[in-house]
């Protein structure tokens, strides 16, 4: 893949590639409403991985913004938030979407998720990880109440929309475009769509 070439996220698929330290990582949400699950680990360590909890601890934040790092399990900086053209609202306290997912919302036979999406990603390069772990979903909208009640609403992001990240070492990076259909998670049109993402020079923004 060529510096800054755009490549197509497919709806309700995954993908999965390298980043190496010193680029930047643009993720876009080409339509506006799509949820992206995102993961990444050390390139050249499986048992290392960007933790949504150990993110919180590190950030004091339930949705790190600009200015904040995403770390790993081992508190390892791995992706920095330089720009973000959304309202900032992401989610980092939901699991993925899996087949019990789909069996608890009543829905009959196979539906395609996120975590198969995330195995079926990590095998097209020939790597496997035993667990999966929480992911980043870009562009989620679950409020959290202050009686500390979650709601899962549509994404505030617009067609667009994107993330631009500082990468703070060598990734293997998997994103999600997530399969939900039956709930409004990637809008009120239950729609899932294509995102796509670009790897930047350092100096280049957009």
């Amino acid at each position: 893949m060529s510096n800054s070439e755009t490549r197509i996220i497919p709806a309700r698929t995954g993908v999965a590639f390298e980043v190496r330290s010193g680029s930047r990582l643009k993720i876009i949400n080409t339509y506006g409403s799509q949820v992206l699950d995102t993961w990444a680990f050390a390139a050249t360590d499986m048992d290392e991985y960007m933790s949504m909890e150990h993110t919180r601890s590190a950030t004091s934040r339930i949705i790190p913004g600009v200015g904040d790092t995403y770390v790993s399990n081992r508190f390892t900086p791995m992706l920095s938030v330089v720009e973000d053209t959304s309202p900032g609202v992401h989610d980092t306290l939901m699991c993925c979407c899996s087949r019990k997912t789909y069996e608890r919302l009543k829905f009959q036979g196979y539906h395609d998720n996120c975590n198969d999406n995330f195995q079926s990603a990590l095998a097209s390069v020939g790597k496997h990880s035993p667990f999966t772990p929480g992911p980043l979903n870009l562009f989620m909208n679950f409020p959290v109440s202050a009686e500390g009640v979650i709601t899962r609403e549509p994404p505030v992001s617009k067609p667009g929309d994107y993330v631009l990240f500082d990468v703070q070492t060598d990734l293997l990076m998997v994103i999600s475009a997530c399969p939900q259909d039956i709930q409004t998670v990637n809008g009120a049109g239950k729609m899932p769509t294509d995102a796509a993402f670009q790897i930047l020079n350092p100096a280049t923004t957009s």
